[in-house]
């Protein structure tokens, strides 16, 4: 870009949406300090995590611990993972005192609505027989009693759930069905952890958590916003926005003449919470020019320049470049898009 608008001033402002590199973003224009302790990944196994802690603040990535990104293709199955990673990172922040906990809920490999965090944090889950369950997606439908640990950890304790997403727990449009195939679920693992999802609401619903099924964002990361308004009594919120917001996002944004942002494929996730939907409804704001450069797109031109309102878009995957030439190499077709957006804009303004 700067080859094509040698004069410009460009500030380079990196965004993330909850999942991976949500913390990365923040650490420096917070002052986090990076704490890094001992969890269990989904599949309890022993791993180091590292979490964002200022003042008394800690701000939590779910797929530090809990995320798909640490498992192989063949481990992935959301029937037998776990979230208990997360509730690990979650009780070594209350050891250090923290008075607010932010949980950026993206990029999970779990669909246990929250039980393995909840055990990491004194929960124990029981089946019709009194028989304790481990806390695992495969769970939920067994689930018939759920037992609080010794205490109130969450007193004086202000927990926020901050997700890309804003599914419901279950149906149509729940945690199972709209996410658990790319987890690993085959059809009758997303069919049972549908029906584990409603089960655990019937059951939280009947202890006082009511209305977690129908709360927007409850279906964010397998369900762990459900068990996070259950659990930690946490609001729930956009992590997109508040990222934003941290970064000063829109001061930036008034001082620009045009924006540039992207990501690997615009589809209807896209439209729902993602960083471009997000950067171009603040665009559309303040009137500012938007242009993308993404790996590959299925969204309609309608979708592009009606609903995103973009005004110029290059794609790695430009249907001359194929997949693995696009993944070889992806720097340097980025960078030639890049600089072939320039070219367009420069035309046009």
């Amino acid at each position: 870009m700067q080859k094509s608008f040698p004069a410009a001033l460009i500030t380079t402002l990196p965004l993330a949406d909850g999942g991976e590199g949500s913390l990365e973003v923040l650490c420096r224009p917070l002052g986090l300090k990076q704490v890094e302790c001992r969890v269990r990944d989904p599949l309890f196994r022993p791993r180091s995590a590292v979490y964002g802690y200022a003042g008394d603040r800690a701000y939590i990535e779910m797929a530090a611990a809990s995320g798909l990104q640490l498992l192989s293709p063949e481990e992935r199955d959301p029937l037998k993972t776990s979230s208990y990673g997360t509730g690990e990172l979650i009780a070594d922040a209350l050891r250090r005192g923290a008075r607010e906990i932010y949980i950026f809920a993206g990029g999970s490999a779990t669909t246990d609505a929250g039980l393995g965090m909840a055990a990491a944090l004194g929960y124990r889950f029981m089946d019709n027989r009194g028989r304790e369950l481990p806390p695992l997606g495969a769970s939920l439908e067994k689930l018939e009693q759920i037992l609080p640990p010794d205490g109130d950890f969450t007193r004086g304790v202000r927990f926020f759930l901050l997700a890309d997403v804003d599914n419901l727990l279950y149906g149509e449009e729940g945690a199972a069905r709209v996410y658990a195939a790319q987890k690993g679920a085959d059809a009758a693992g997303v069919k049972s952890l549908d029906e584990g999802l409603r089960r655990f609401a019937r059951v939280a619903e009947k202890m006082g958590g009511a209305k977690i099924a129908s709360t927007p964002g409850s279906g964010a990361a397998g369900g762990l916003g459900a068990g996070a308004l259950f659990f930690l009594n946490a609001g729930i919120g956009g992590a997109l926005s508040a990222i934003l917001e941290w970064l000063h996002f829109e001061e930036h944004l008034r001082q620009s003449d045009l924006v540039i942002s992207g990501e690997g494929r615009l589809d209807g996730q896209t439209l729902r919470g993602k960083v471009v939907s997000g950067v171009a409804r603040l665009c559309r704001r303040h009137d500012k020019i938007l242009a993308l450069v993404c790996g590959q797109s299925r969204l309609s031109p309608a979708q592009i320049r009606g609903q995103l309102g973009v005004r110029a878009l290059r794609l790695v995957m430009d249907g001359k470049t194929g997949a693995r030439e696009a993944m070889d190499a992806a720097a340097r077709l980025a960078e030639q898009r890049a600089f072939e957006l320039g070219e367009m804009l420069k035309k046009e303004l």
